[in-house]
C-alpha cells in the first residue's frame, strides 16, 4: 500500500468516524422536525380520535378553539389549529396562535434560576434573604379575622430556602387566586398574581412588600402553591443584573430560537394572541376586558406595554415555541447545540424534591409536576413524566420513557371542562404502538 492510498485511507476513516459521531449526536439530542406519524411509532389512523373529540367539543359549545402539538423521538407528529378565535367566526384559531400560557412561565423562570446555580452563584438550600434581604426573619399567620382582615403572626422557625421556593413548599401563597387569607392579606397590601398588572410597576417592587407580609404556614411544612416562582424571577435580576425579560431573551429564548414567546408581545404580532374566553351558565363567550377576581386583571394584558415581568404568570407563547423548551429538558438540557442545562441538573428538577409531602398522587420537583407510580395508574403517562399547566387551560407534559411531548392549548376562564386535558393525554397514548 503507497503512503498516498494509506493517507486516504485514514482521512475517510476520519471523516466517516466523524458523520458517525454527529449521527449519534443528533439521535441523543433530537431537534424538533415534523415527520410522518408511523416514523415515530404513533398511529395516524389513531390520531384521527384527537381531531374526531376535539371538534365534538367545539360542536356542543364547550370550546371555541384550540392548538396541539404531539412529539415522539423528536419528530412532530401531530400539530394542528381547531376552532375560530371570534364568536362569528371569521377568523381561525392557527398553529402560529399566541396564547397566555400563565403558571407554564414557572417552569422557564425555575430553568432561569438553575442556571445560575449552575453558575455557582447559590445553593439551593441557602436563605433567601441571603440575596434578599426582605426576607429576612420571616412570620407566619397565627390568628385572621375575615370581618376586617386583620390578622396576628408567630416567627417562623426557620428562613426560606430557595429549594422551598423551587417545589413550592416556603409557605408563600397566592394572591388572587389563592386562600381567602392570602387573598385579603396580599390584596390590601397591593401584591397582585402578577398579570395585567399597570405599567410602571415593577417585579421588585411587589416582592420586597410580599417579604414582610406573613407566611400562610412554617416553611416546609407542606405543598402551598403561591407567588413562589415570582420570588425566584426577582431572585434572577438581582443575581444577573438582568431584567427577567431580558434574561430569558438572551440566556434562553434566542439560543433556543423562541421567537414568539413573550412577557409582552410586540404590536407586530398583536394579531395572533387568541381571545379569551369564559364560560358563564355553560356558554362560551369573549371575557370582558378587566376581570374580577379579588381585584381587577386586564384580560388583553400581552397587548400591554408593561413593565412587571412575572416570572410566575406572564408570559405567553406558542405551543411549538414551548415544545422546543420542552425538547431541551428531555434531552437533557440542550438543543439544537445549544446546553442550557447539565443532563444532572435536569435529573435534579424533574425528581420527587418534596418527599412525603401531599400532593395528591403524584410530588412536585424543582419547578415541575411528577408523575408517581401511583399517579400513573390513572391515565396512561408514565412514572417520571413532568408536566404542569397555564390557569388559562393549556397544558403540557414530557414522558422521558416513551420520548413524548405533549401540548393542548385552549384559552378559557372559567370552564365546567377541566377533564379535557386528561381526555387529551389519553387519546394521545391510545395512538402509540
Amino acid at each position: 500500500m503507497s503512503q498516498f492510498t494509506h493517507f486516504s485511507s485514514r482521512v475517510m476513516t476520519a471523516v466517516l468516524l466523524l458523520f458517525v459521531l454527529q449521527v449519534n449526536s443528533q439521535n441523543n439530542y433530537p431537534v424538533l422536525q415534523p415527520a410522518a406519524p408511523a416514523a415515530a411509532g404513533v398511529s395516524a389512523e389513531r390520531l384521527n380520535r384527537i381531531d374526531q373529540n376535539i371538534n365534538e367539543w367545539i360542536k356542543d359549545g364547550r370550546l371555541n378553539g384550540a392548538t396541539a402539538l404531539i412529539a415522539r423521538n423528536g419528530k412532530i407528529v401531530y400539530h394542528k389549529a381547531f376552532g375560530y378565535d371570534d364568536p362569528a367566526k371569521s377568523k381561525a384559531i392557527q398553529v402560529s396562535s399566541i396564547y397566555r400560557i400563565a403558571s407554564q412561565t414557572k417552569a422557564i423562570t425555575s430553568v432561569a434560576v438553575m442556571m445560575l446555580y449552575e453558575e455557582g452563584k447559590f445553593l439551593l438550600d441557602e436563605p433567601i434573604s441571603k440575596y434578599i434581604p426582605e426576607f429576612a426573619k420571616p412570620t407566619v399567620l397565627d390568628k385572621f379575622n375575615p370581618a376586617d382582615t386583620s390578622y396576628t403572626t408567630v416567627p417562623a422557625k426557620s428562613e426560606i430556602t430557595i429549594r422551598q421556593l423551587l417545589t413550592h413548599t416556603s409557605g408563600i401563597a397566592y394572591a388572587q387566586i389563592g386562600s381567602r387569607e392570602s387573598n385579603a392579606i396580599y390584596g390590601k397590601a397591593g401584591v397582585t398574581a402578577g398579570i395585567g398588572v399597570p405599567a410602571g410597576k415593577l417585579l421588585a417592587t411587589d416582592m420586597k412588600i410580599l417579604a414582610k407580609l406573613p407566611l400562610m404556614h412554617q416553611p416546609g411544612e407542606r405543598f402551598t402553591y403561591g407567588l413562589n416562582t415570582d420570588v425566584l424571577g426577582y431572585l434572577v435580576e438581582v443575581i444577573s443584573g438582568m431584567s427577567l425579560d431580558a434574561f430569558f431573551r438572551k440566556r434562553i429564548f434566542e439560543p433556543l430560537g423562541m421567537n414568539d414567546t413573550y412577557f409582552y408581545v410586540p404590536a407586530a404580532k398583536h394579531n395572533r394572541v387568541v381571545t379569551l374566553y369564559e364560560e358563564n351558565d355553560r356558554k362560551l363567550a369573549p371575557a370582558p376586558k378587566e376581570v374580577i377576581q379579588n381585584g381587577i386583571f386586564v384580560t388583553d394584558y400581552p397587548k400591554m406595554n408593561g413593565t412587571y415581568y412575572s416570572g410566575g404568570a406572564g408570559l405567553s407563547s406558542t405551543v411549538l415555541d414551548y415544545a422546543i423548551f420542552l425538547q431541551m429538558m428531555l434531552n437533557g438540557g440542550t438543543y439544537n447545540g445549544k446546553r442550557i442545562l447539565a443532563r444532572n441538573t435536569v435529573r435534579m428538577m424533574t425528581m420527587n424534591q418534596i418527599g412525603n409531602l401531599d400532593l395528591g398522587g403524584n410530588k412536585f420537583g424543582l419547578g415541575f409536576g411528577i408523575t408517581t407510580e401511583a399517579g400513573s395508574a390513572e391515565i396512561p403517562t408514565q412514572a417520571g413524566t413532568f408536566d404542569w399547566g397555564g390557569a388559562f387551560s393549556t397544558t403540557y407534559w414530557v414522558d422521558p420513557k416513551e420520548k413524548i411531548v405533549g401540548l393542548l392549548f385552549r384559552q378559557l376562564w372559567k370552564t365546567s371542562h377541566g377533564e379535557a386535558q386528561d381526555k387529551f393525554k389519553v387519546l394521545v397514548y391510545q395512538a402509540v404502538e
